[in-house]
């Protein structure tokens, strides 16, 4: 205990204590199965098939691996600075880094998608409601790199498998799954660790012989479409969710927390997200997005959380 910490400051920290360790496994990440083997099938892609393609071998002045929002908003920064050749170079078959991957039934953003989604001022987008859904993440993701041209010069469903540094020509060399062998000037990444599957090593998961599935892998050919009407399913959240899950789980209703989320149509959406601004003044500057409050955050109603009963997403 501190010379300025109380006895009653240094028990509640202790009890704080007392509770997180209750909650951290020894082994962290060492609990989960690695993607590899019998399992390395968790890693395909069901969204886009891969297309054969032939190596490239060129150069670019800025290479970044990585096509999540830290890679379209880097890309989108440097076109805007006058750097043209930039690319992408993204394992996923479109940009959107983990909004790519996650598209079972009701994943969305648990950030008020005003603070949450970038570039909206530059691509001219006002989120639909204060929370957004996981398809108009990814639409969103799209948007930026087609307002900026990221598509020119991506590279899809490409892993980078090497990269060294060339004393003698001062360049990065960039080698891929798919033969690639490119020279950058500079290179970035913005990898993340969310794009990747977590495999829970439950017992038993080895020899279980049904068919599984993670949830950043939905299978909608096995559950049916989206939304699964009578289906009541109960995920982990869209960053802890590793496994895999049954498409019904049960057939009575289940009650859910909702949080509020205002739709973009109505006028009480319009008044709390942009609450000092005309929609005339929005689209005249860059920089409605500040004008909701004094200290240039968006201003917004509290969520409030209600329950009510559904047999649906």
């Amino acid at each position: 205990m501190s010379a300025t910490e109380t006895a009653e400051q240094a028990a509640l920290r202790a009890k704080y204590r007392e509770e997180r360790d209750k909650r951290v496994r020894p082994d962290g990440n060492e609990q989960y199965l690695e993607p590899t083997g019998r399992f390395a099938h968790f890693l395909d892609d069901p969204y886009v098939p891969r297309v054969e393609r032939e190596p490239l071998f060129d150069e670019v002045t800025v290479a970044f691996i990585g096509g999540g929002f830290s890679g379209l908003v880097t890309g989108a920064r440097l076109k805007q600075a006058g750097i043209a050749d930039v690319r992408l170079i993204e394992g996923g078959g479109d940009f959107g880094g983990a909004w790519y991957w996650n598209r079972y039934p009701g994943a969305m953003c648990d950030t008020a998608a005003m603070v949450y989604l970038p570039l909206l001022e530059e691509t001219g987008h006002m989120p639909s409601q204060k929370y957004v859904f996981a398809p108009e993440i990814f639409g969103h993701a799209k948007r930026i790199a087609t307002t900026f041209g990221l598509y020119d010069n991506a590279l899809f469903s490409t892993q980078v498998s090497k990269l060294e540094w060339d004393d003698e020509s001062s360049r990065w060399i960039i080698h891929t799954d798919r033969g690639d062998r490119i020279r950058a000037r500079f290179v970035a990444m913005g990898t993340g660790p969310l794009h990747r599957p977590k495999l829970p090593g439950i017992p038993g998961i080895d020899t279980f012989a049904g068919h599984a599935f993670h949830t950043s892998r939905w299978d909608y050919e096995y559950t049916g479409g989206d939304p699964a009407p009578r289906w009541s399913t109960s995920l982990a959240s869209a960053w802890a969710s590793s496994a895999p899950v049954p498409p019904r789980c049960s057939a009575s209703p289940t009650w859910l927390a909702m949080p509020a989320s205002c739709s973009s149509s109505s006028e009480r959406r319009r008044r709390s997200m942009c609450a000092t601004t005309a929609p005339s003044t929005r689209s005249g500057s860059p920089h409605w997005r500040r004008a909701g409050s004094s200290d240039g955050s968006p201003t917004s109603p509290p969520c409030r959380r209600v329950a009510s009963p559904t047999k649906t997403w």
